[in-house]
């Protein structure tokens, strides 16, 4: 999953759930400016930051190492 489409994910629960990126980013602990990065997929968003939102969101954050 690419920066854009995780962003899509975020911003299609945060939709669902009927809220604002404003009550979503206080939910999270964040600002409303790196949620919305994050959703534009315009940022590499810190793992805690990543963690910190889907868990707002009732989401779940998996991780997979792959080689090359």
């Amino acid at each position: 999953m690419d920066a854009a489409q995780l962003g899509a994910a975020v911003r299609a629960r945060r939709r669902e759930l009927e809220l604002t990126q404003i009550e979503t980013a206080d939910l999270a602990d964040v600002s409303p400016r790196v949620l919305s990065d994050l959703e534009n997929g315009r940022e590499t968003v810190r793992l805690d930051i990543l963690h910190a939102v889907a868990n707002a969101l009732g989401l779940s954050v998996g991780l997979s190492v792959q080689r090359p």
